[in-house]
């Protein structure tokens, strides 16, 4: 049996190798206790490692691999009988290639509290359900991409908000809840996480806002999306940037002191027609002084402005280091489990331990 402890230990749950979403989930399930055993191609090294060119890649942590080919019988059939002994299921596989396997949902029916998670870009209905997409793609059908970046093109949020926000995030929430009614009642179910729905779904303010004449569909032009000059990033004297985030009165009051400026004697911040103006006023002033000048000035205040940091800057900051939101483990650095819980708290695995099918089956006995 694992040792793990956590919120989430003694919960099992099988994992088919995959991308992105996919293997983050099943990431956030193992931190938080978890005993998570991923189901890989003979010879590979991790999806996300072989595509990337990674020597460790850290979405792999905290759980054990086991080798199989799904296509023969015999990987199948140890596959089937490690699903049996599972708590539920992942799988990342375009809709029917598990059905194809014998492995899809109608393939345990003496398992009736199985929770399947499907994750999939596009969901498993739809006239694309059966098509190829990345993050980029499924922003850009959800409507956030239209939202993101200058008047002149959209901006490419990494791939945060569609495979791991919408996606990897909605999938091990999707899972908790459908466990939780499974432990309660003993029935299962299908977890259908489309990526595009969680984007849909992480919209909802700007949806609403937009509904109801608050937000203009067009990129800049918006209090959140880089328009308002009290929302929005300066260049300093250095090259660097500051992040300006001063929406309540009292925050800009506090920005604006530090900054030696007087409101009386700027353009009224409430007048969308002068932000254009009000904005080249504060990027004169931030472009006077580098920005770890500026990060000083306002450190420990409430004027909501912060200094842009590098990733390597981010881990060493003190509020990140104070907290030991990062640590150092199997070479590379790599984020601590997140939300903080106070009873149970998570801890992060070390690298994947590969089983030989016995093993795997030995361990989850019974």
């Amino acid at each position: 049996m694992s040792s793990k402890t956590g919120p989430l230990a003694g919960l099992r749950i099988v994992e088919i190798s995959g991308l992105g979403p996919t293997p983050f989930a099943a990431m956030c399930l193992a931190d938080m206790g978890a005993d998570v055993i991923r189901i890989a191609r003979p010879g590979s090294s991790g999806p996300e490692a072989h595509v990337l060119g990674l020597a460790v890649d850290i979405l792999d942590r905290g759980r054990d691999v086991i080798e199989l080919d799904l296509k023969s019988d015999e990987g199948r059939d140890t596959a089937r009988a490690l699903i049996q002994r599972a708590d539920a299921l992942i799988e990342g596989m375009r809709p029917g290639v598990m059905e194809r396997l014998g492995l899809g949902p109608q393939d345990f029916p003496d398992h009736p509290a199985l929770v399947y998670g499907r994750m999939t870009g596009w969901g498993q209905t739809g006239p694309l359900a059966h098509t190829a997409g990345h993050d980029i793609t499924y922003l850009a059908l959800s409507g956030a991409l239209h939202a993101i970046g200058p008047s002149e093109t959209p901006a490419i949020p990494l791939n945060l908000l569609g495979d791991f926000g919408g996606g990897g995030m909605y999938l091990a929430f999707g899972m908790l809840a459908a466990l939780h009614h499974a432990r309660a009642s003993g029935q299962g179910q299908v977890v259908d996480c489309a990526i595009t729905d969680g984007v849909a779904h992480l919209m909802a303010m700007i949806t609403g806002m937009a509904g109801q004449g608050a937000w203009v569909d067009q990129r800049y032009a918006n209090l959140l999306d880089g328009a308002a000059p009290f929302y929005t990033t300066y260049l300093c004297a250095c090259g660097g940037h500051i992040a300006v985030g001063a929406l309540e009165p009292q925050f800009w009051a506090q920005l604006l002191d530090g900054l030696g400026l007087r409101a009386h004697d700027l353009p009224n911040r409430d007048n969308r027609d002068t932000w254009p103006e009000l904005r080249a006023q504060i990027a004169a002033r931030f472009a006077t002084r580098p920005r770890d000048d500026w990060a000083e000035v306002f450190r420990e205040t409430d004027s909501c402005a912060a200094p842009v940091l590098s990733l390597a800057e981010a881990r060493a900051h003190p509020q990140n280091a104070d907290r030991a939101s990062y640590l150092i483990q199997d070479g590379p650095a790599q984020p601590a489990p997140a939300p903080r819980l106070s009873a149970t708290p998570g801890q992060a695995g070390g690298a994947p331990q590969r089983l030989t099918p016995k093993q795997a089956l030995s361990r989850w006995q019974g």
